[in-house]
């Protein structure tokens, strides 16, 4: 490929047909890269052995991309998969968003944004992020150990993984979505104590007992000054594909009241819905595209992409 001589392509790796490479975007603007892209998709797809390519853009490196947390006071709530879905919406809003998998014992990133088996290559000491068919660089220990292989760290391994990982080579990326653990832990006390967020989504179910869990993660976050941006409840409602007939398995409006007991902004709910677990499986985010199993974390997106604006430009949240 000539963009390869040019210098604008690189990590390039071919695998069941399926090139994937990191393209430099460096001092082109937003229809400049779109072109080149273009350009570059087409040309490996017309070349014999190739049936898709996968693209993630990279710029000059500049300052270091700001932090968005996804926490959650315990396991089982959705997160990860908010998370995925949250930053397919806000790249589709034009941030340029990258991805990290602070799940050290329990990566799931790799499955949901279909990058699995794919390694990561390194330029220096640094990594360079896995490019996926969404366009958003992203790097998780599913990418450094073997398939279904237990990691059984204490907790400064875990920390200095993370490190690796949020130290990588993010050029290009001005916004990082670090999906965090369940709980209040090491990894997460090193991630604020190293990287300080600029803020918080916290995901919780409706129900008594994960908004217990849900208040000691906004604590947590709160003591270490890290802004909590808002509330996201998640499993908020069934509608029964067979007779239309809607129900709260796991209780409504939960995550809602508890926001705004605690003075926090709600985000948005998500229902419970077959797609969305089906699409989660396949590694294609419900968000990346116009249906209404999307609808919801698109308009999560944008209050978040709100938000982060008024913090930039000073301007009112409100």
């Amino acid at each position: 490929m000539d963009m390869t001589a040019q210098g604008r392509a690189s990590g390039l790796r071919l695998r069941d047909g399926v090139l994937s490479l990191v393209l430099d975007v460096g001092g082109l603007d937003p229809a400049g890269r779109d072109a080149l892209a273009e350009k570059v998709t087409q040309a490996g797809r017309d070349h014999p052995g190739i049936t898709d390519v996968r693209i993630a853009m990279t710029a000059e490196r500049s300052a270091a991309p700001v932090i968005v947390a996804v926490g959650s006071g315990k396991g089982g709530v959705g997160k990860s998969t908010l998370a995925v879905n949250l930053a397919v919406a806000l790249k589709r809003l034009g941030k340029r968003v990258g991805m990290v998998d602070a799940d050290i014992y329990g990566p799931s990133l790799p499955r949901l944004l279909a990058s699995e088996g794919q390694r990561p290559e390194a330029e220096g000491k640094r990594l360079i992020p896995v490019p996926n068919a969404q366009g958003i660089p992203m790097l998780s220990m599913g990418h450094l150990a073997k398939p279904g292989q237990a990691i059984a760290w204490r907790g400064p391994m875990a920390g200095n993984a993370l490190g690796q990982l949020i130290d990588a080579d993010w050029r290009g990326t001005e916004l990082l979505i670090v999906d965090l653990p369940p709980g209040t832990g090491d990894v997460q006390l090193t991630m604020i104590q190293r990287y300080k967020p600029a803020g918080a989504v916290i995901v919780s179910t409706p129900q008594d007992l994960a908004l217990i869990d849900a208040a000691r993660a906004i604590s947590f976050f709160d003591q270490a000054k890290v802004p909590v941006i808002g509330m996201v409840e998640n499993m908020a409602g069934y509608v029964c594909p067979h007779c239309g007939e809607v129900s709260d398995p796991f209780g409504s409006g939960g995550a809602e009241a508890e926001a705004a007991a605690m003075g926090l902004a709600f985000l948005g709910r998500v229902p419970l819905d077959i797609a969305l677990r089906r699409a989660s499986d396949e590694g294609q985010p419900p968000a990346a595209g116009d249906d209404p199993v999307g609808a919801p974390f698109r308009a999560i997106a944008e209050r978040v992409a709100h938000w982060l604006d008024a913090q930039r430009t000073g301007a009112p949240i409100g």
